[in-house]
């Protein structure tokens, strides 16, 4: 690991005046320490965030609305009664993610802006594009675990590593952004960039110098659920998740909000499987219809065509939860 100076940031001001080119937010620190050791980053600074007053609160619940410091921990977050009644999918989400030890130091804003899971870009030896190299290796090389949406014009095909993000997609939220020039308030979903010419070294729009503080949560009625499929049991990256958030009134479905992870560069909202489901009683077959159309517009690459089926199988049983209807028994 390269050497770099560390300093404590008390304040949302003092933060983003320490913040630049050359340095880095720390919360968790269990994805950029990491990625430190591999010099895929080598900052001369890294500035802790985490004694910033106010950022670490859970306030509110699903009636009036919730808001979520950006420096609550995954366990914070999961053991929040407010949040298990009301913002499930958020919670389920999260219920797995790393080990109790990472989600323990793991923060909210961590996971939000977390750099991809490609083992491409988290190893020093391949110079991709996401690296400012001139190729993207996985384009023929080791490409099981990325992208099958989102492919046209794009530079990169690293999945999104944020497992919050497409409940916080499918909720409304919105991200507090705090910088030189002040706070601002970005959509969860224009918050997210894709890895285009312009924006293939970034994941977001925060630049430099600007730090997450807060995720707002507007009212919820909504029923909602994650479903996520991995390899294995134990300690793992999703190989494909669906949050799904239905307004139900009487046995019809009025709307849907759907967004997939670990599937696209950008948490992935299916506008086409939310149409499919509005108007309709939830079932078996509605939601299998909806899961079809999640994928229509799939474009996998040469070894990762197992994720088609992966995801319709995610979405599926996301909305069958959120209905409230049992779930296919595993063979």
């Amino acid at each position: 690991m390269k050497s770099f100076s560390y300093v404590s940031a008390p304040s949302e001001a003092e933060a983003v005046k320490l913040l630049g080119e050359k340095s880095l937010a720390l919360a968790g620190g269990t994805n950029i320490l990491n990625l430190m050791k591999e010099y895929v980053l080598q900052p001369d600074t890294l500035v802790n965030v985490k004694s910033i007053p106010g950022t670490s609160a859970i306030e509110g619940d699903a009636e009036k609305g919730a808001r979520i410091g950006a420096n609550a921990t995954l366990t914070d977050i999961i053991e929040s009664p407010a949040l298990k009644k009301g913002y499930p999918a958020l919670v389920q989400a999260l219920w797995d993610v790393g080990t109790p030890q990472v989600r323990n130091m793991s923060t909210l804003g961590g996971n939000l802006c977390a750099r991809p899971p490609c083992w491409y870009f988290r190893f020093e030896a391949f110079h991709c594009r996401k690296q400012g190299g001139p190729t993207c290796p996985a384009e023929g090389g080791e490409n099981e675990h990325l992208s099958i949406l989102g492919h046209d014009r794009l530079q990169c095909h690293a999945v999104h590593a944020s497992s919050a993000a497409p409940a916080l997609v499918v909720y409304g939220a919105t991200v507090r952004v705090a910088g030189a020039d002040g706070a601002r308030d970005v959509s969860i979903e224009e918050f997210f960039v894709l890895p285009d010419e312009k924006n293939v070294l970034r994941e977001n729009v925060l630049k430099p110098n600007e730090i997450v503080t807060h995720v707002v949560l507007p009212p919820n009625k909504a029923r909602s659920a994650t479903y996520e499929v991995r390899q294995k049991e134990s300690h793992d990256w999703p190989l494909a998740l669906a949050s799904v958030a239905l307004d139900i009134e009487g046995e019809a479905c009025r709307a849907a909000r759907i967004c997939l992870g670990a599937v696209a560069p950008i948490p992935w909202r299916v506008k086409e499987a939310e149409a499919a489901l509005a108007g309709k009683k939830v079932t078996d077959e509605a939601a299998a219809s909806a899961a079809a159309q999640a994928v229509a517009g799939a474009k996998p690459m040469d070894k990762n065509g197992y994720k088609v089926q992966i995801v319709q199988t995610a979405v599926k049983r996301a909305i069958l939860a959120a209905a409230g209807l049992p779930l296919p028994r595993r063979a």
